[in-house]
């Protein structure tokens, strides 16, 4: 019998031959009885700074156990995922999109025998790294494959991270799959996993490996350019590859998994009659400080210890006012990236790569904005907020992309940085020292520097006079909601699955990756 034996202490040093004989004692067996134990889960508590250590699950292979009066021992449930029974299509489905909603998707209706077709706007990951890097380099921009369109979608250059709030068994299946396309098997244990933007792509390669094994087709620099439409009901595609003519393609599913920065495509949907609708997201800025203010404010003396690596942190306040101001995205040693997809418009995102290893740590500081903060009417409201203030910050870093920051000393005392301090910003093709009030609106920057005043007191240093904040994080999530039925289509438009993030139904890759796996759940029992 496997049991599941929680609540187990590792000191930071600890090798799993402590672990073995604390689950042996928890079952009441000799550590020679244990046939074999794995690490289910392993997470840092740091609650006492003069006690930090890891807090472990494990499931033990224990024949000769008896179930103890314990709650902390259960019986283990191995998780297996199994694909929903289904008939071959009369049609190909297609997926709309190569992110982590669409990619699961995909793999899914793959692993279905379904032959899926994803039509993806951006390049295979291998170019896209080649444009991104130019970007970074030169300020040139490529506005169909960049940090935002491209295999993979966004999460590609970012830290990686894989928790989420949200409690589905299908997470494990992401995991899984991600382990098997080359992720690191971490990542199936650790309570906050992440993979890191350095081993992104590899994990991606594989996954679209799979899927062609297969027999799905991925065409990438490829861009649906219109839904067909019969009766009701979704007939077909029409698209456009990168230097050719149009072209359609019959089917009576669609996965719209086109993530949340397809402000094109969101207008030819409204335009064609697709019910979308407003929602609340949040903008605000990059917060850099020094990794090692914060490895201390989180860990004390045990700040640097190989076994615990660079320290995270989510704080959230509530204002007075009535807004919620919090830090979302925090990369741990990473730095802040230049993260636009269209020309004239400034957008910043933040990643680190799977070591952690670098000088800075940065998060999002982000304030709540509803549609009732948006000047102009109807879905694409949010958008076009989104669109000011990223044009406003191009015009406040001077052109070519660069971004327009300032010390937070000199934010909350309402003066321009005319210099900066000791915290050298990461973020490329380069920066320009300003004052942000000149791109943010008041009741932003307002809530900005009360939240940060807020979070001092929650993480000592955070309001360190030489932190930077670069300016601006408008993509945290999709302004958009496209809304879809309980059987997961579009109220109007029966075949057409709107998915993931873009859709306004996740918020991060495993969540996507998740929203994936039920759409083509349900294009499969559809």
């Amino acid at each position: 019998m496997i049991y599941r034996i929680s609540e187990l202490r590792l000191e930071l040093g600890g090798s799993e031959n402590e672990l073995k004989a604390q689950a042996a004692k928890r079952l009441r067996v000799s550590t020679e009885e244990i046939r074999s134990m794995s690490l289910c889960k392993k997470s840092v508590d740091a609650r006492k700074k003069s006690d930090v250590h890891f807090i472990c699950t494990v499931e033990a292979d224990c024949p000769s156990a008896r179930m103890p009066k314990d709650r902390r021992v259960t019986k283990a449930e191995p998780y297996r995922y199994r694909l929903p029974a289904c008939r071959p299509l009369e049609q190909r489905p297609v997926v709309v999109g190569f992110g982590p909603a669409g990619m699961f998707a995909a793999l899914i209706l793959a692993q279905a025998g379904q032959r899926p077709v994803v039509l993806e706007r951006g390049s295979r990951v291998e170019e896209r790294q080649k444009q991104v890097s130019a970007f970074w380099n030169s300020g040139i921009l490529n506005p169909e494959c960049n940090v935002q369109f491209g295999e993979g979608g966004a999460g590609t250059f970012s830290d990686g991270k894989l928790n989420t709030g949200t409690k589905d068994p299908r997470i494990r299946k992401v995991l899984e799959e991600f382990v098997g396309a080359g992720a690191p098997p971490e990542i199936l244990y650790e309570a906050k996993p992440h993979i890191g933007t350095d081993r992104l792509p590899q994990t991606v390669r594989g996954i679209r490996q799979k899927i062609l094994s297969l027999g799905g087709e991925i065409r990438f620099d490829t861009q649906m350019t219109a839904l067909l439409k019969r009766d009701g009901r979704v007939s077909g595609v029409e698209f456009r590859t990168k230097g050719g003519a149009p072209e359609r393609m019959e089917t009576g599913r669609v996965v719209l998994a086109v993530g949340h920065s397809a402000r094109d495509t969101f207008e030819e949907l409204l335009a064609a009659g697709v019910p979308m609708e407003p929602k609340p997201f949040a903008v605000g800025a990059r917060i850099e400080h020094p990794q090692s203010l914060i490895d201390s404010a989180q860990y004390g003396a045990a700040a640097g210890h190989p076994a615990l690596g660079a320290a995270d942190y989510k704080l959230a306040v509530h204002l007075e006012n009535g807004r919620g101001v919090y830090t979302f995205c925090m990369c741990p040693g990473g730095q802040v990236v230049a993260a636009a997809s269209e020309g004239g418009r400034l957008v910043t995102n933040g990643m680190s790569r799977f070591a952690r290893d670098g000088q800075n740590a940065n998060a999002a500081l982000l304030v709540g904005v509803t549609p009732a903060d948006f000047e102009g009417e109807g879905p694409l409201a949010g958008v076009q907020f989104q669109r000011m203030l990223e044009e406003a910050a191009f015009r406040l870093g001077g052109g070519e992309y660069r971004a327009p920051v300032q010390r937070v000393e000199d934010f909350l005392e309402r003066r321009a940085s005319s210099r900066l301090g000791d915290i050298v910003p990461t973020c490329r093709p380069g920066v320009t020292p300003c004052s942000l009030d000149s791109c943010l609106p008041p009741f932003l920057a307002d809530s900005m520097r009360e939240g940060i005043r807020r979070m001092d007191a929650l993480l000592h240093g955070f309001a360190m006079p030489d932190a930077v904040l670069t300016a601006v994080e408008s993509r945290s999530s999709s302004p958009v909601r496209i809304l879809r039925g309980d059987d997961g289509q579009s109220p109007v438009l029966s075949g057409l699955y709107p998915c993931g993030e873009g859709a306004g139904y996740a918020g991060g890759i495993v969540s996507a990756a998740v929203d994936g796996i039920r759409c083509a759940e349900r294009v499969l029992g559809g």
